[in-house]
């Protein structure tokens, strides 16, 4: 599959990734989001959302565990699974009822839920790098190469 890393200057590079992603979203999408605490997937995730449209805040889901969103395209599930204390809590609130057809899922500290989650379409590793972010990006599907090899902005 394809790999692809950039160097994100600053915020705004961050949120235009996410949307230049989001851009490219054809159907039903995973995105796997890993890094540090303060890495920028909540950021990431604000660009990804609000260029579907979303005109609200994009606050992280560190307590709620999940924000949805309703676009006019996609229903789309921002998931912070930071705090979750066992994988099966996901069996409770009904994990796979969200990853539906017209569902984008955005999944922060995906392993938390290791064995429940669908595979992702792409991975989203963003790293500090001084004051900027590497951000590698890896597609984990045929579909996730779609979404990766058109991505010539950084």
């Amino acid at each position: 599959m394809t790999t692809k890393t950039f160097t994100l200057k600053d915020e705004q590079d961050t949120v235009a990734l996410g949307a230049a992603i989001a851009g490219l979203c054809q159907q039903q999408t995973t995105l796997f989001l890993y890094g540090d605490l303060g890495a920028g997937k909540t950021t990431f995730s604000r660009g990804f959302i609000r260029s579907l449209g979303h005109e609200g805040k994009v606050k992280s889901p560190t307590y709620t565990l999940v924000e949805p969103y309703e676009l006019a395209t996609w229903r789309v599930y921002h998931f912070d699974l930071y705090r979750l204390a066992d994988p099966e809590e996901l069996e409770f609130m009904g994990i796979r009822d969200y990853f539906t057809e017209d569902a984008i899922c955005l999944v922060e500290w995906p392993d938390k839920g290791h064995g429940l989650l669908p595979q992702a379409d792409v991975i989203v590793d963003l790293r500090y790098d001084g004051e900027q972010r590497q951000v590698t990006l890896t597609a984990n599907s045929e579909y996730g190469n779609t979404l990766i090899i058109p991505l010539e902005l950084f």
